[in-house]
């Protein structure tokens, strides 16, 4: 079994201890390809830095709406330095992690939706996909993506939408991703939703260390979960493991571009 992991933190100190051995592990139990998402500008450095270092790896770049206090404007124009200066390298895939995030209350929304629409138009304008945080503000994402109109589509990171938010976003160009939280027993509205979603509009992921599947609480996460993750997810969804597999890795190859 094939598998890409469309949404890690692996640069993240929680793996300092042993990358390399869980990296090749993770290579070993068939994850061939592994996303690291960025999402502040101190740590774009180091991920890229890990990124080259391991061809299995793949890097995105963005402001994540939970940091929203630590972001400058002059992160921005960093942001699209990075893209223009590593446009073309095929270890770059996606503008992300970015969105919008109303579960915290305290995150001022009118700063987040700038952000979010600038970085929109970053990836409008370098010609990528979008990994998009999406938490408890569907409609806002939705009605915001009508306007930008992404060539490249994108991915909806850890999906926990209703049928018919998922039905927009994939009119509109957009996987959806699913990982650990998909497999908690208490998701029984997303439960419900899994059966109905086609398999051409579906991505694995694990959100590694967060985000653990059911099957592992409270541990560190990792990709070394994601066949395990794939399994519990495809007997929800009612189809073959092997099916749900070969489905998610073509979607992530043509959402990245990857042959």
């Amino acid at each position: 079994m094939r598998l890409i992991d469309t949404h890690t933190h692996l640069d993240f100190p929680d793996f300092d201890a042993d990358r390399r051995e869980l990296l090749a592990a993770a290579r070993a139990s068939g994850v061939e390809k592994m996303v690291v998402l960025g999402v502040y500008e101190g740590n774009w450095q180091r991920l890229w830095d890990l990124v080259k270092a391991e061809p299995s790896l793949y890097a995105a770049f963005g402001l994540h709406p939970v940091y929203l206090d630590d972001h400058r404007p002059e992160h921005l124009l960093a942001l699209g330095d990075w893209l223009t200066r590593l446009r073309g390298d095929p270890q770059l895939c996606a503008v992300g992690e970015f969105g919008l995030d109303y579960y915290l209350e305290e995150l001022d929304r009118e700063r987040q939706q700038a952000l979010f629409e600038a970085q929109l138009q970053l990836a409008v304008d370098f010609d990528l996909p979008a990994l998009l945080h999406v938490r408890r503000s569907h409609a806002a994402v939705i009605a915001t993506l009508k306007r930008f109109k992404l060539k490249r589509g994108g991915i909806i990171h850890a999906f926990a939408g209703s049928y018919e938010e998922a039905r927009e976003y994939i009119k509109l160009g957009f996987c959806l991703g699913l990982g650990g939280a998909a497999t908690w027993p208490q998701a029984l509205r997303l439960h419900k939703v899994l059966p109905r979603l086609p398999l051409d509009a579906v991505v694995l992921e694990t959100d590694a260390p967060d985000m653990a599947p059911a099957m592992y609480p409270g541990v560190r996460n990792s990709p070394l979960h994601l066949p395990e993750i794939a399994g519990a997810l495809a007997g929800i969804m009612g189809v073959e493991v092997g099916v749900l597999a070969q489905a998610s890795s073509r979607n992530a190859c043509g959402i990245f571009g990857w042959h």
